[in-house]
């Protein structure tokens, strides 16, 4: 076959080619933030860091849970990172929540893992939403889905019913968790990456040891 007769098939070839590299690349392009979300979080197993409250808004006269706390993130839930991360958050003596990071479909899903001191589930436990897609590979934000706001209603936690939770990585330096809602709701835990701090005990309910 003459090069005149190639150019025909080359050039479709070609064509096929592109064709297949752009779904590709189009593909990986809308799962990449999320990915790299997880992956950034994982990069952290087995660690634990210290965090602070950057805001807490509004300032009411009641009872605040978290101030003069110590806060630590435990990056512990490791078994399967790219697909699940549980992270337990302690507050002071409070080993009673754990953040669960996973993969779905489309994204990420943030549920809160509530329990009591002797391991049984909350009433008000499991409750967060998915991601509102794309997010970035830094920042990805968990709209409250309506199997949570059913339990809020349900538990008389009319303001949670309109909670949107996020959460923030900047690789090595920091990992930011927040809640906001209409009205003014704003809550917000900074934790520095930069200097992991001792294991703290497992949370309630765990039936595996800290690594």
């Amino acid at each position: 076959m003459n090069a005149v007769k190639l150019l025909p098939l080359v050039a479709a070839l070609a064509i096929t080619a592109c064709s297949g590299t752009n779904d590709t690349v189009g593909h990986e392009v809308s799962m990449a933030p999320s990915d790299a979300f997880m992956s950034a979080v994982a990069a952290h197993c087995g660690k634990a860091f210290e965090g602070r409250i950057a805001v807490n808004e509004p300032r009411t006269d009641a009872p605040d849970p978290f101030e003069g706390k110590r806060l630590v993130m435990h990056v512990r839930g490791c078994e399967d990172p790219a697909h699940e991360l549980r992270i337990p958050f302690h507050v002071g003596d409070d080993h009673s929540r754990t953040w669960v990071l996973s993969r779905t479909e489309n994204g990420l899903r943030l549920k809160h893992d509530h329990r009591h001191e002797d391991g049984s589930p909350d009433a008000v436990t499991m409750y967060g939403g998915d991601s509102k897609p794309p997010g970035t590979a830094q920042r990805q934000s968990f709209p409250v889905d309506s199997d949570s706001v059913a339990m809020f209603r349900k538990a008389d936690m009319l303001a949670s019913v309109q909670n949107t939770w996020a959460m923030e990585v900047d690789p090595d330096q920091r990992f930011v968790y927040e809640l906001t809602r209409p009205g003014g709701r704003h809550f917000q835990v900074v934790f520095d990456l930069t200097k992991p701090v001792a294991l703290p005990p497992a949370p309630w309910g765990s039936e595996t040891p800290a690594p």
